[in-house]
Formats: C-alpha cells, structure tokens, sequence
C-alpha cells in the first residue's frame, strides 16, 4: 500500500556535494582541486617560456653568427678586390687562405661547420651566400631545413643583406 503524500511536511534539507563530509572537508577537496588545475596551467606556461627562451637565443647565435660572416666577407672583399665565389664550402675555403693573395679572413668557429666544410646555420642547415656587385644576401633554410618561397604556408626561411 503506498502512502499518501503529506504536504504539510517541509522539503528535506538541500544535499550537499558529499553528503557524508563535513564542510571543511569539501573545501579541502575544492582547494586539492583548484591546486591541481593551477599545477597544470604552470607546467604548461613554463614549457611555453622555456621554448621561447630557447628560440630566441637560438636566433641571437644566429643573428652573431650572420654578422660576423658579413664582415668577414667584407674584409675579404676588401683585401682581395672582390667577394669570393663558388658555393658555401668553396667560400669557407677562400675565407681560409684559398684564394689568389693567400689572405686568411677568420669568420667561425669550427662547430658552425658541418663535415662538408660549410656554414650552417643553428639548425645545421647550410647557408645560401649569393653575391653582386657591392651586396651579399644569406638565406637559411629555417627550422624546418627546407628552402621555400614566400608563397608556401608557414615560410620559415630567413634572410639577411648588408
């Protein structure tokens, strides 16, 4: 038999998250919680600047190593007559006493070559060195070591002129 439905009884009490804890322990879980989600957000913000930090000292080495190349072509052009000619490995060479004066031009450590003798960049891509007249224009493949044009999505090619 059921029984019949008293409205003159007031509503229950509301429940509360968990009804068998006390309320200092709900907030101990609350608080577990948001420290969690906080712990998360700084793991992630700090791989963030970590990866920035990297990225940008990487491109200052880059941007030194770019420099000291243009004024040792510089110095190059202004002892021989002329900027060298040839491809990367070829000018490394010239830099290094081969050329028609026997002039040695210091530019780079040894670690800023690769085994073929050539400049590369901080990835270990080597560099493009074109050259005209009175300009010197240097092209690095960027991160992902490909040359590409402007018209390719997420071009990361570099490019520097004195």
């Amino acid at each position: 038999m059921l029984e019949p439905l008293r409205l003159d009884c007031a509503p229950p009490p509301p429940t509360c998250w968990y009804p068998t804890c006390s309320a200092s322990a709900r907030m101990k879980k609350l608080l577990i919680r948001v420290g969690i989600v906080g712990a998360i957000v700084a793991a992630i913000w700090l791989a963030h600047t970590l990866s920035s930090v990297h990225a940008n000292a990487r491109m200052t080495k880059l941007n030194t190593d770019i420099e000291n190349l243009f004024a040792g072509l510089q110095e190059f052009k202004e002892h021989v007559g002329s900027y060298p000619t040839g491809s990367n490995a070829q000018i490394v060479k010239a830099l290094r006493g081969q050329n028609p004066k026997n002039i040695i031009i210091l530019v780079s450590r040894k670690t800023e070559l690769n085994d073929r003798g050539e400049f590369v960049d901080t990835w270990g891509n080597p560099l493009r060195i074109y050259f005209s007249d009175t300009t010197v224009l240097v092209r690095s493949a960027g991160d992902n070591g490909r040359f590409e044009n402007s018209s390719v999505p997420n071009c990361d090619d570099l490019f520097w002129s004195n």
